[in-house]
Formats: C-alpha cells, structure tokens, sequence
C-alpha cells in the first residue's frame, strides 16, 4: 500500500514498502523533510514524468568504511596523484554534471531541477556535501551525498576521465574512515560500488545501524577544510 504524504513532516514506517521499495507519493523537499527521510531510512528518487517518489529498499546496499576494496591499479593510481581531490568546491556543478552524464541503460535522470535546488539548500546548510576530483585544473569526476551523524548517504557520481569518480569515492572514505563514519548508504546495488566492497544488508539491519549512527556529531559545513 502506498502513502500519500500531505503538509504534515511525517513519513509512514519503512516496513509499509512495497516489495520494489516505493514507500510513499507527494509531499515536498523542504530540508527539514529530506533530513527526517534520510534520519528514517527513506530517500527521494523520480523522474520528470513522476510524482515525488519517496523509497526504501529491502535489502539496502552500503558500504561498510573500514572495508572499502581498493584494487592493485586503483592503489597506483592514487600514489601518481593521476587526480587532485577536494571538498566542497563546486557543489553545484558536482550536483550538475550527475544529472547530465550519460548512464548505461537510463533514460534521462532523476536529479530533476528540483532537486539540484533541494540538495543545493542542503549544502548551504551544511548537511550536503561534493567531492571533486580534478585533472590539469578542470573537473573531471566527483560525487555529492548527504551526512548525518557517522552515516554518508551518496546520491550520485560522475565521472568524465576513467577512474576519475572511483578515486574521489576513495579519498573520501579514507576521510570518512579517520572521523569515525560507521556507514555509507549506497541505496541500491550497483556493479561500481560492488567492486569497491558495497554488500546488500537487511533492511531491518540497515535500520538499526542507522538509529545509532544520527545519534552521533554532524560534521557540518565545508568538508574541505576538514579533509585536506
């Protein structure tokens, strides 16, 4: 059964999904909504065509910091410093080039107008974060997600250059890993992060991670002095 959100900051329980994760229809994306879904296991995920979708998928893909798999080529190209990687930089073309890059198998994107401004209000409010990574000055890769507590939610990736996204996620971790995050939320499998260690865990699992993991300190405002 799905659940029609109305002006009231409330989310229906993530058990009520149904089998595919849809949890909930309508609503808005004002930050104080987007923090409690994200604090409640749920994110919003839709396409132009679409009804503000809100999810929560069983089994959820994460990514546990410490064991972050970094491939023998991966290792070298990290010791070349092939890529420059900071923090909080160019959010919004971070945010930009995610929703432009051409996917394998997708049509369009769901990182619509609205949500560019969303998740832009919510890096003027500290709580989202980009990663950019950078080849002879210019942006060639980089990723964009949402902290609370000890848990990184990403959103989404871009990579211009190979290897170029996968070395921002890297440094990023490695970061994460030295101030105590205990969870990345990946959302849903994919081959990508698979090959860096994502692993699909139960949703009820996922649950209980995540009630410990808000309870914890936000980092808040730019990682970039944080970080580098």
């Amino acid at each position: 059964m799905l659940y029609y959100l109305t002006e009231e900051l409330a989310f229906p329980s993530p058990e009520f999904a149904t089998r595919d994760g849809i949890l909930a229809i309508g609503g808005d994306l004002r930050p104080e909504r987007l923090l409690l879904a994200y604090q409640s296991g749920i994110f919003p995920w839709y396409s132009e065509e679409e009804p503000l979708l809100w999810w929560s998928p069983d089994p959820r893909f994460v990514i546990f910091p410490k064991d972050l798999k970094v491939s023998k080529s991966m290792k070298q190209v990290l010791k070349k410093e092939i890529f420059q990687i900071t923090y909080d930089q160019e959010f919004q073309e971070v945010i930009s080039n995610c929703s432009t890059i051409s996917r394998d198998g997708q049509m369009g994107t769901w990182i619509v107008p609205e949500m560019r401004e969303a998740y832009t209000y919510l890096h003027k409010l500290g709580f989202a974060h980009s990663v950019e990574a950078w080849q002879n000055d210019e942006l060639v890769g980089g990723l964009y997600g949402v902290a609370i507590g000890n848990v990184f939610f990403g959103e989404s990736m871009f990579a211009k250059v190979s290897n170029a996204s996968k070395a921002a996620f890297i440094t990023l971790v490695g970061n994460l890993v030295k101030h105590d995050f205990q969870l990345i939320d990946s959302q849903i499998y994919t081959p990508h992060l698979a090959s860096l260690g994502g692993i699909e865990i139960l949703r009820r699992t996922y649950l209980d991670i995540l009630k410990e993991g808000i309870k914890q300190p936000t980092l808040k405002g730019s990682w970039n002095r944080l970080f580098t």
